[in-house]
This record gives C-alpha cells, sequence and structure tokens, in this order.
C-alpha cells in the first residue's frame, strides 16, 4: 500500500532528538529519509545508551532514527560536499539542526542548496532562533523548558526546584512543529514550484505549547505561576494517592454536576452536604480544606477501586499510571499504538507507534535505525549516482 509521503526524499542532516523526531515523522509516513552522520563519531545521540537485559537496542538513538537510511560522510572536505551538492540536486527537503554559523561554514546552508535545487524545502531546527544577540548560544531540551517558560509554572510553589519534564518535551515540541513547517512548505510547493526556508526554535515551539499561560501575560499583564495542588479551585479537578501508593487524577471540570453522586462513590454525605462546599464558588474558596479532606478518603481503598467507582457515574478521571502499566493498558493495544516488529539484530521487539492514523496511506514500520554508515554505497551509487571508482576515491581520501 502506498504511504503517504511516498516519493519524497529527504536529507537529515541532524543529531540529538530535536532535528531527528521531525524527519523520523516524517519518515514513519513513507519519505525517503538518508540521515548523513559525521564520519568519525557520527550523531552523538548513539552515545546515550539505554540498553535493557531484553535488547541490545539502544532506546534513544532507536526511536530517534527509525525508517531512515544511513550515512557516513566527512561534509568538511570539498569532496564530502559535493556529494552533498548532488543528493541535494535529487531531494525534496533538507533538514539540519546545527547552531546558526555551522553550515555557513560547511557551505551547505539554504542559499547554497537553494541555488542548486530551487524547489528544495530547507529546514533549520535551532535552539533560539535565526536571530537576536543569542542565536549562537548553545540550547538542548531543559533549557528551553526553563526559557520557555515551562519549568515556571511546574512543581509545587515555594518548593524549589522546578519539576523538569522528562522525555524531551520541549525536543519533541519543536520536532513535531519542524515537520508540520515542513509539511506546509510541501504543499506550498506543490502550488508555486518553488521551495523555501523553514525555521523553527526550540524558544519559539516552546512559546507556542505554552501559549495558554503566554497569552495570559501578554493580554493581562498576570504572570501564571505555580499553584500547589492544595489550593486548586476545583479539588475535582486534581490528583489523589489511593491507598496502594498510586495515584489517580479528576478532570470534574463541570464539578456541580457530580458533586452528589462523586459524595456519594466517597461515602462521604456529611462533606457533600457541609456549607463550606455546597457550590463551586464555595468548594473554591474552601479548596485546601477539601483538598485536604479528599487526601485522606482516597488514601482509603486501592485506584482502581476508586477508578471503577467514578466511571460508575461517568466522572472524568483516569489513572496515573508508569510506563509499565501504560505498556500493558489494553487501550494501548486496542488503538495499536504499541507494534511487534522482527528486529534484524535484536529479533522481534515491541515499539511505539507513531500516533497518526490514516485509513488509506497508514504510517508503516520499514526498517529500524541505521547501523553507523550502513547505507552508505548504497545512496551514493543509487542515489547520487556515483561510480565504484568514485566510491573508492572517496575511501581513500577519507570522506567516508
Amino acid at each position: 500500500m502506498q504511504q503517504a509521503l511516498e516519493g519524497i526524499r529527504v536529507l537529515d542532516f541532524t543529531i540529538w532528538q530535536q532535528g531527528p523526531v521531525a524527519t523520523t515523522s516524517l519518515a514513519d509516513m513513507g519519505a525517503e529519509v538518508i540521515k548523513i552522520e559525521e564520519r568519525v563519531g557520527g550523531d552523538p545521540g548513539r552515545g546515550l545508551v539505554w540498553r535493557s537485559d531484553q535488547t541490545p537496542l539502544a532506546t534513544y538513538f532507536e526511536c530517534h532514527n527509525r525508517n531512515k537510511k544511513g550515512i557516513a560522510l566527512d561534509v568538511r572536505k570539498d569532496m564530502g560536499r559535493e556529494v552533498i551538492y548532488r543528493l541535494a540536486r535529487q531531494a525534496d527537503v533538507f533538514v539540519q539542526n546545527f547552531r546558526p554559523g555551522v553550515v555557513e561554514r560547511l557551505k551547505i546552508d539554504y542559499k547554497t542548496l537553494s541555488a542548486i535545487n530551487p524547489r528544495l524545502i530547507y529546514a533549520s531546527a535551532t535552539g533560539w532562533g535565526s536571530q537576536g544577540p543569542d542565536v549562537r548560544k548553545p540550547a538542548f531540551d531543559v533549557l528551553a523548558q526553563g526559557r520557555g517558560g515551562m519549568l515556571s509554572v511546574t512543581g509545587e510553589p515555594h518548593e524549589p526546584p522546578p519539576l523538569v519534564q522528562v522525555n524531551g518535551a520541549a525536543d519533541w515540541t519543536g520536532g513535531i512543529v519542524l515537520a508540520y513547517g515542513i509539511l506546509v512548505a510541501l504543499y506550498a510547493r506543490e502550488k508555486t514550484g518553488r521551495g523555501q526556508h523553514v525555521d523553527v526554535s526550540l524558544l519559539g515551539a516552546q512559546s507556542w505549547y505554552g501559549q495558554l499561560g503566554l497569552q495570559r501575560a501578554l493580554f493581562s499583564g498576570k504572570v501564571p505561576k505555580r499553584v500547589s495542588r492544595k489550593r486548586l479551585g476545583n479539588p475535582l479537578y486534581n490528583v489523589y494517592e489511593a491507598s496502594d501508593g498510586k495515584w489517580l487524577v479528576l478532570a470534574a471540570l463541570q464539578s456541580q454536576r457530580f458533586w452528589a453522586k462523586f459524595c456519594a462513590q466517597l461515602e462521604i454525605p456529611e462533606v457533600e452536604n457541609d456549607a463550606r462546599f455546597l457550590g463551586i464558588a464555595e468548594r473554591s474558596q474552601h479548596a485546601a480544606a477539601l483538598t485536604e479532606m479528599l487526601d485522606q478518603v482516597f488514601k482509603t481503598k486501592p485506584r482502581d477501586e476508586w477508578i471503577r467507582r467514578l466511571e460508575s457515574i461517568d466522572m472524568p478521571c483516569a489513572p496515573v499510571q508508569d510506563y509499565g502499566e501504560l505498556a500493558a493498558d489494553p487501550q494501548m493495544k486496542a488503538n495499536g499504538n504499541i507494534i511487534e516488529y522482527d528486529h534484524p539484530i535484536a529479533g522481534p521487539v515491541k515499539l511505539v507507534a507513531n500516533p497518526v492514523r490514516l485509513s488509506d496511506t497508514p504510517w508503516q514500520m520499514r526498517m529500524p535505525a541505521p547501523e553507523f554508515g550502513q547505507h552508505t554505497e548504497e545512496v551514493l551509487m543509487e542515489t547520487a549516482g556515483l561510480s565504484w571508482e568514485e566510491l573508492e576515491q572517496l575511501r581513500a581520501e577519507e570522506v567516508i
């Protein structure tokens, strides 16, 4: 079955996480993604090795680079750059996430490559943007979470440090936004016939992701602060610990609709009729006292028992699951969010699926993340059109 992006060729000159997330998103949907790594060392993301007893695979690199071909090339040498130019003539998209100034020094910047191929979409993932005094400062996921406002609203107030969002929250946001920008540019090219430069920064993506808080500051001048879970205005929109040490989360935005049934399920009629908690305004005014009461009640039964009770009255709630529980969640299995794949090295493994579901052109797991330089000869001969003699020369000059 043909995939949505089949026929689109992407040159992936990215490292770590933000850029590779964007290109993997495209590769999942059928784009031919050629990952270009530095000849010595390659993507430093290969060095983050989180292996388990169950598989020899490195989690970080594998999940950010699946469905790609990989080549190793010294782009600092003239002959290496010539290879990039030959590949760029045949490409639809070029993606890079180096600090501003790096690709210019390497002579593989937007101006250079677009002159070679005017239809090329050139995508840059930066840390702090392409303009301003800080463009060349180093940027990593957690730095963007900090500067982008996210860390200012996570965790309990007056209890430093702020809670860092794990799993590369800023990198993933930036990567998905970059993939979105690339797709928009490809669609525009269908109408204009011209490529263009797509520029997405971690800072810009974080400000977009957190725009509810940022927009509030822009409109009212009031800066959102960290709020204790004990003082949330709606105690029925909160997290609680059960007797088994597990947590559940409630999301009853229309709290008055559920109040009587909620109290019945928790077996607290005295709380239901307490004058401090009769209405939304009263519960908000006395949120700390009510939350403290609910903390004690929820600790009397296991989490799953509370979930069962609250679901019986159709109250929005969910377990706070760890990743082991998530992996075994029957809803994940029913929706194909985890797939089984026969890895050529590790054998049968389970992988996290792409969440986008297309009825006619679905995503496919075609190949694992490439071994270092695995497809160098194949790509340079079949895509760049180099001869075997030229390959031998590149090898002798230590370009590949």
